[in-house]
């Protein structure tokens, strides 16, 4: 499939431009996986689905054994693909996990999470990122409203919104303790966000992103449109969401911490060009370019 680096989807620009009509499906059709016609048509319409007990107790232990032990390393915490909190220096994100993690190298190719992505995707995926989120009790600091899409395409030159993200909760999701918030059915709508992006942008935006949020007005807009829902459950539960839904979380200020792994698996057939709206790509670790 060869694709077009005509930009569809303008963003960064001086001038706000209106919201832009998606064209390509949420759903795309080719390859079967385990998920359900009835889930997959609820996933199309909404651009987010959740599953319960992804993860068995076990699992689940062995995971949150991982995560303590990577951020404990004091190795780890120099090593440019670890971003801490700005103020406190607590671990916030280690990136490119599966390559670390042999544990999480198994669970990026484990059939319950690539499966579903290929299924969604219509096609064979590979990982355009892979991160764990720690956000402790008391201090940990929430993330604004955002389209991840848009930060892809302008930063990492993605074509199209053909990717799709599975976090996997290792802590349990409360409606108390920063869980993620998504606006169903915004995947539909794209909105460019105004402001050129600084040289290495990534630096600043992985610990607090200022460029590439979109405004008050068009937040509220697609929130009266779409309303806010809030993934919660379990340890062991998995949302996979599409890369334009519109999502957020607030800080967690509550004593019970919450930490996920998170995979990013993009379509072989959107392969990334140059970036549309930044001088340079951003580092491999933070969007692998195939």
């Amino acid at each position: 499939m060869t694709i077009s680096t005509q930009d569809r989807y303008r963003t960064r620009t001086r001038d706000r431009l209106e919201p832009i009509s998606r064209l390509e499906p949420t759903v795309w059709s080719g390859v079967d996986g385990p998920i359900d016609p009835e889930t997959l048509v609820a996933h199309d319409a909404r651009g987010f689905s959740v599953f319960q007990d992804l993860l068995g107790p076990s699992e689940v232990n062995a995971f949150q054994d991982e995560l303590r032990r990577l951020s404990t390393d004091a190795t780890l915490k120099a090593d440019e693909r670890t971003i801490v909190e700005p103020k406190s220096q607590e671990v916030r994100s280690i990136f490119e996990v599966h390559k670390i993690s042999d544990l999480i190298a198994e669970l990026v190719a484990d059939p319950r999470v690539i499966e579903r992505a290929r299924q969604i995707l219509g096609s064979d995926a590979y990982i355009h990122q892979s991160r764990i989120n720690y956000m402790p009790g008391f201090r940990g600091k929430g993330f604004y409203w955002h389209s991840d899409f848009e930060t892809w395409h302008a930063e990492d030159g993605m074509p199209s919104p053909r990717a799709v993200s599975m976090s996997i909760a290792l802590t349990d999701n409360f409606p108390f303790n920063g869980g993620l918030m998504v606006m169903p059915g915004s995947q539909r709508t794209f909105i460019p966000c105004v402001g050129e992006t600084p040289d290495d942008h990534y630096k600043a935006s992985l610990s607090m992103q200022e460029i590439g949020v979109p405004s008050e007005a068009d937040i509220t807009m697609l929130a009266n449109a779409c309303g806010i829902e809030q993934f919660t459950g379990p340890a062991g539960s998995a949302l996979m969401f599409d890369s334009n839904v519109m999502h957020g979380s607030g800080s967690n200020i509550t004593p019970f911490p919450r930490s996920n792994i998170f995979i990013v698996f993009n379509s072989v057939e959107n392969e990334l060009v140059e970036p549309f709206a930044a001088a340079r790509p951003r580092p491999s670790f933070i969007a692998a370019r195939g």
